[in-house]
């Protein structure tokens, strides 16, 4: 197991508000695995105010039923190379200013509960496509590492040296997801496996391919705000 553990056993009462704002319906879910058993129990601090707000006020964009998927349609776009990652050497670090750091293989992360959403991925180039994607809600993962009270943003880093940043706000919409599937399968190292960033609120180079990193921030860095953003595409910025 690659999970840093915190110090202190979360209360009873706050373990089932926890599981009701975030959605992480594993904490009461009877896994039986020794993640949620032996770790979760342990988190220390409870979500902070801000960010149990945030939870209860974001909706679902409408999805699309399965019979509507364009397997075809989704593009491959790199923007230097394809990394190769050892799906058994990896590991995603999740930190910053964050309560509980941890880092997690592919193991820790298919214990958590699989959540499975058909959006259309739309790219900046003017195409799109529909597609399924299946992984762990990245809400799931906040929950565990409890945000200080200042965080607003992430960066997601990648192992082909990609970043973005995303609002607080956006990562813990209930349909963004770390990735791990594509259309019921195995996500291909094309589309970014081991996990990528899938989510119908954003467009396709802020959802990053191959990331290793997730960082909670309270300010951007003036001079790395995303790859794209920082070549000068300001417009970017703000879709």
């Amino acid at each position: 197991m690659s999970l840093i553990l915190p110090k202190r056993t979360l209360s009873r009462r706050r373990l089932l508000q926890v599981s009701g704002l975030s959605g992480v319906g594993f904490l009461l879910g009877g896994c039986g695995t020794n993640l949620f058993s032996d770790n979760l129990r342990q988190i220390s601090e409870p979500l902070n105010q801000s960010l149990e707000a945030l939870l209860l006020t974001q909706k679902p964009i409408p999805e699309f039923p399965v019979s509507a998927i364009e397997a075809d349609k989704l593009l491959v776009n790199t923007f230097d190379f394809t990394p190769q990652i050892d799906p058994a050497q990896f590991r995603l670090i999740i930190d910053g200013e964050v309560n509980n750091a941890m880092q997690l293989n592919m193991a820790d992360i298919q214990k958590l509960p699989l959540t499975s959403m058909v959006i259309r991925h739309v790219c900046v180039e003017g195409w799109a496509a529909i597609v399924q994607w299946g992984g762990v809600r990245l809400r799931d993962l906040v929950a565990l590492v409890q945000p200080k009270s200042s965080v607003r943003y992430v960066y997601f880093k990648s192992a082909d040296g990609y970043y973005e940043s995303w609002d607080l706000a956006s990562a813990i919409h209930p349909q963004t997801l770390m990735a791990y599937q594509k259309n019921g399968q195995p996500l291909s190292v094309d589309n970014g496996a081991p996990m990528r960033l899938a989510s119908p609120i954003k467009l396709g180079y802020k959802q990053s391919k191959w990331v290793t990193q997730i960082t909670f921030v309270s300010n951007l860095l003036p001079t790395k705000k995303g790859y794209w953003e920082d070549q000068g595409y300001e417009w970017f910025a703000g879709l």
